[in-house]
């Protein structure tokens, strides 16, 4: 059963490396935690209309947080470093963030 572009990729990474790593042509996402590779790479190109080279994916275990005595853990999630190929446009919405 296949899933929805919009189901695999929930949001973009905006940190200050991957504004860096966008010139180079990877850009980050938080994707499903069951999605592979393969489905990765479909749901970017059905999106934003681009050519996927490589898709590097890891998991992220949710960080300890307290409030006041009480500690728990916020949710794991799965990140995805997209790299495009050279002839492949550039991602519009990564643009207008810089």
């Amino acid at each position: 059963m296949s899933k929805a572009a919009q189901d695999i990729i929930l949001r973009p990474v905006i940190t200050e490396e991957t504004m860096m790593a966008s010139q180079l042509k990877k850009y980050s996402f938080i994707v499903a935690k069951d999605a592979n590779k393969i489905e990765i790479a479909q749901a970017v190109e059905k999106l934003f209309g681009v050519k996927v080279a490589k898709v590097n994916t890891l998991n992220v275990k949710g960080h300890l947080r307290r409030y006041g005595r009480f500690e728990g853990y916020l949710p794991s999630k799965k990140k995805a470093v997209v790299t495009l190929t050279e002839d492949s446009k550039t991602i519009e919405f990564f643009d207008g963030l810089m």
